[in-house]
């Protein structure tokens, strides 16, 4: 049965005026299970017209009041748990455990904002001059904007961005992907259960024609996008003049596997970070970069590590490998296998031909293994986001790091060895902004930020940590003096008047 989603607006889901709507589809099964409507430029300024009435009286809300609403939307999201999982599994695909684990990023992220008041402390120093005291306040900005890709439908939306935001006193609206829209919207539900104001979070989806009104309209402070690289350098170029602006892009992230690797646990962790969520993650591990004395034997292990990979439906609990979230979407990574093919990469596992018994319209994908990719290779060099792991080789240490650093892309970096010298020059001189050393998928929990370098991430204030806190606030600095009863009677102030 095909659902009519609605957007969320001031508390309440409301029916859209548009006649243009986004499918959202069942990747486990193909089938068509809810239209998400491409809201009309009028509901987007509406959207953010409530938002701006909202911030006064939110901003306002003492930050121990809104921590307790953030408190109550933690328990919320605990105590729906499995309903939220399996919104997300039906929508996007991942196996369960994966699911699960996107729901438990927001609830990690929501924990973290739980604590806004000391995170939101300033600093202070009296006498900084002579008779001068000085303090520093950290303070809310306005309307936020959120920019969410289909891939995390809780994580993103519901967990780098809606939290934090509205912790140190701002409000927002989110722009979820249209066809992953079902979990954030639950979600922002619950905030309202959880004691949340009208107007201080709400959801949408729509089309490019709603876009400038998100990015350009004067009472939007700020702009938090995931995406692609293309958008994102767009967003900032277009809304950074004026405009607090993240935005988080596209990664080939690379793992360097030495000579003296623990062959085994090292193929297992590849993995895991190549083909956990379909490699539809920016913290996909896609590239290996293996040293020449081990790289034969690490193939084969990965080839029969890959086989074993249980493809199935993401609901079950037993699967270990869902469907990417589309049809065109694995026509698209399709089509990226047969470029590596032409491109003369060595296909030594092949997933395009995949279909799970009871499940033919499903879409599904078998892990992909290149061998053999050079540097002038696009496989090796742009972001597929799907099961397919290309394998690079390398000659020493030096060679492989130049390899990794050598991408236009820096978003995270793995070494695998055994080798306290060569993990600290790996993480002293890589240029990923994650670093993890055996460590497949180096996502830091959220009381750091998500960091991102060169073309995965424009801005100055990534997501997440206290680079978060920073993001969506401003300072101000309040410097006080009081005059004694001499002073009182005094004609004369200096130019520098306490500065000095």
């Amino acid at each position: 049965m095909t659902e009519a989603l609605k957007y969320y607006l001031n508390n309440k889901y409301m029916e859209s005026q548009t006649d243009k709507y986004y499918e959202v589809y069942n990747p486990s099964t193909g089938e068509l299970q809810g239209k998400m409507p491409r809201c009309t430029p009028e509901e987007v300024k509406a959207a953010v017209e409530s938002a701006h009435k909202a911030y006064g009286p939110w901003s306002a809300t003492p930050p121990i009041k809104r921590a307790q609403v953030l408190f109550n939307v933690r328990n919320l999201i605990e105590k729906h748990m499995d309903e939220l999982t399996m919104l997300c599994a039906k929508e996007h695909g991942k196996n369960w455990a994966e699911s699960q684990g996107d729901v438990l990023k927001a609830k990690e992220a929501t924990e973290h904002a739980t604590g806004i008041c000391n995170l939101l402390m300033g600093d202070s120093l009296m006498d900084a001059s002579i008779g001068y005291d000085t303090v520093l306040y950290r303070e809310p900005l306005g309307v936020f904007v959120g920019l969410t890709p289909f891939n995390f439908p809780a994580m993103i939306p519901m967990g780098w961005m809606a939290p934090l935001c509205l912790a140190c006193g701002n409000t927002m609206v989110l722009k979820v992907a249209g066809a992953t829209p079902m979990t954030a919207l639950r979600i922002a539900d619950l905030y309202r259960e959880a004691g949340l104001p009208e107007g201080v979070l709400n959801v949408l989806s729509c089309d490019r024609s709603g876009v400038p009104e998100l990015i350009q309209n004067p009472a939007v402070k700020g702009v938090s996008f995931v995406g692609s690289t293309s958008v994102g350098l767009h967003i900032y170029s277009t809304a950074a003049a004026g405009k607090r602006v993240q935005c988080l892009t596209e990664a080939k992230n690379h793992a360097l596997v030495l000579n003296d690797a623990a062959l085994d646990r090292t193929a297992a962790g590849i993995i895991n970070a190549a083909y956990g969520c379909a490699g539809e993650r920016c913290m996909a591990l896609p590239v290996v970069v293996a040293e020449d004395g081990i790289a034969d034997r690490l193939v084969d292990k990965l080839v029969e590590l890959a086989r074993q990979l249980k493809v199935g439906p993401a609901y079950e609990k037993d699967t270990q490998l869902g469907p990417v979230y589309s049809l065109d979407y694995k026509k698209d990574v399709t089509t990226w296998i047969e470029k590596g093919v032409r491109e003369g990469a060595k296909l030594v596992l092949d997933g395009r031909d995949c279909t799970v018994k009871g499940f033919e319209k499903g879409f599904y994908m078998g892990p992909t293994i290149f061998d053999h990719v050079t540097e002038e290779m696009s496989v090796g060099r742009e972001e597929i986001f799907g099961p397919v792991l290309c394998v690079k080789r390398c000659q020493s240490f030096n060679h492989g790091l130049k390899i990794m650093n050598d991408s236009r892309f820096a978003n995270g970096s793995v070494i695998y060895t055994q080798s306290g010298f060569y993990a600290r020059e790996f993480a002293r001189h890589t240029d990923g902004g994650m670093v993890g050393i055996n460590v497949g998928i180096p996502v830091p929990v959220g009381y750091f930020p998500f960091a991102g370098h060169k073309q995965s991430f424009f801005g100055d204030l990534h997501c997440l940590g206290k680079d978060g806190i920073r993001f969506y606030t401003e300072s101000k600095v309040v410097t006080t003096h009081w005059f004694d009863e001499e002073e009182m009677k005094s004609t004369k102030v200096s130019t520098w008047d306490g500065t000095i």
